[in-house]
């Protein structure tokens, strides 16, 4: 067993640059948090939370051996619990935005002069206990006690260089709107919010509108769009009743084949994620642009993609350029494939809300610990920062030491246009799923008859 101050230094050594104790203990007395003079203190505590995380959120027998120290898995998890929630969470916010600062101004970072800035629901799975349960859900179908609680995930990513904005959690059964609104908050006039069909309501648009956003997102199948020039269109308030196929956005101008500016209009129902006094305050109409294109590439599932915007001029935002801007969206699944699956956060372990919250917060900002390596290797090795490998970046982070330089990693080869079917290869075992509680199949067990 190493001593005290070895032990720290290892502990502290791959951190202490990005996250100081300083400023650890700093964001503890700004928020009234008091704390004695202890082996398992907050700085090596959050030190300790981050390894663990850093190596697939492993066991607290493992995290004793990576950190040298000789503690109990009780004691590791009762200095957790003192961890304030809002330390965590503001940690990972300093650290971020730390991060970031240092070459936001680059031209590569933007695109035409604008910040760009990925939106998406996932969600992930958690121990099952009566207060997850309750709090999360759990997925429609599941008796008690047969299934685990999902919460949602809402996230934020910048496109340009995939760090971590914002990731909150909701109960499973919540519609990505109700977070997307709350995320604006990360933004500034002028940004950029690229998002799938589930972002491109009305509501959401005035509301990009109202704090000088700009939205791109892809048209929801339900709405009707027409390219059709002074084509006709249901005012507000009338019945689609033998009207089908008409929309309900007004023609306004033609900017390009299948490229037009429409109104649309407030929908007299109001959606659940929205206070009555906040919908009365949205504009009756908005202007709003609509524009397709073919997808060309063999082996793509989707053709046709129509989008709505709120960029709409033609001349600064080009349909083509929006339509590679678009491309920038399949990104974000990347990332959350990072997230979840590389990282090991698909299913997380603490037993408590608090305890989920702050396992949260310490995943995202061990991702962006991660994206910050992409990124300085890449600028080393002349590459974008996506090209370079997540899990070799990943792992040096992992075995790095103090004074370590940065060796070349893994470049992932350029492949477009590459396509592979979405399906698994490997047949998982061919149990059956438990559909009753685990107590009472374990007393079926006991009935059954041995067999001769």
């Amino acid at each position: 067993m190493l001593s005290m101050p070895q032990a720290l230094d290892r502990i502290k050594g791959r951190f202490t640059d990005c996250v100081p104790p300083d400023l650890i203990e700093q964001l503890g007395r700004d928020l009234g948090h008091r704390w004695r003079d202890r082996d398992l203190g907050p700085v090596v505590t959050t030190h300790l939370f981050l390894q663990q995380v850093l190596h697939g959120n492993t066991a607290v027998a493992h995290l004793r051996r990576l950190s040298g120290l000789n503690f109990t898995d009780a004691a590791y998890c009762q200095a957790r619990a003192r961890l304030p929630l809002a330390l965590l969470q503001r940690l990972q916010q300093a650290v971020t935005d730390g991060l970031r600062a240092d070459g936001a101004d680059r031209p590569e970072t933007r695109w035409l002069g604008h910040r760009v800035f990925l939106l998406d629901g996932s969600s992930f799975s958690m121990s099952d206990t009566p207060e997850l349960r309750e709090h999360f859900g759990q997925p429609s179908g599941q008796a008690e006690g047969c299934g685990f609680p999902v919460a949602h995930l809402m996230a934020l990513f910048d496109a340009r260089r995939g760090y971590l904005l914002r990731a909150s959690t909701r109960p499973l059964e919540t519609h990505d709107m109700s977070q997307a609104a709350a995320l604006h908050a990360e933004l500034r006039a002028g940004d950029v919010l690229v998002g799938d069909r589930a972002f491109a309501s009305f509501a959401h648009l005035a509301l990009c509108l109202r704090q000088g956003l700009h939205g791109l997102f892809r048209a929801h199948q339900r709405q009707i769009i027409d390219f059709r020039p002074r084509r006709p269109h249901l005012p507000p308030g009338t019945s689609a009743k033998g009207q089908a196929g008409k929309p309900r956005s007004r023609w306004l101008k033609r900017l390009g084949p299948r490229d037009q500016l429409v109104e649309y209009y407030k929908p007299k129902e109001r959606p659940d994620w929205m206070t009555a006094e906040a919908y009365a305050a949205l504009p009756e109409s908005i202007v709003v642009r609509e524009l397709r294109y073919e997808v060309r590439r063999p082996g793509c599932r989707t053709r046709v993609v129509t989008l709505v915007t709120t960029l709409l001029d033609p001349e600064a935002y080009p349909a083509a350029e929006l339509a590679r801007l678009y491309g920038l969206r399949w990104g974000v699944e990347t990332d959350l494939r990072h997230l979840k699956q590389t990282m090991k956060m698909d299913v997380l372990h603490c037993q408590t809300v608090a305890g989920v919250e702050k396992e949260l917060a310490v995943f995202a900002l061990v991702y962006n610990l991660v994206r910050r390596v992409m990124e300085e290797a890449g600028r080393r090795q002349g590459v974008a920062a996506e090209r370079i490998s997540f899990v070799d970046a990943l792992r040096w982070l992992q075995e790095a030491r103090p004074g370590d330089e940065l060796p070349e990693l893994v470049v992932n080869p350029d492949r477009p246009g590459r396509v592979q079917p979405r399906m698994r290869k490997r047949r998982p075992k061919s149990y059956p799923l438990m559909k009753r509680p685990r107590a009472e199949l374990r007393k079926a067990l006991f009935k059954q008859r041995p067999a001769a």
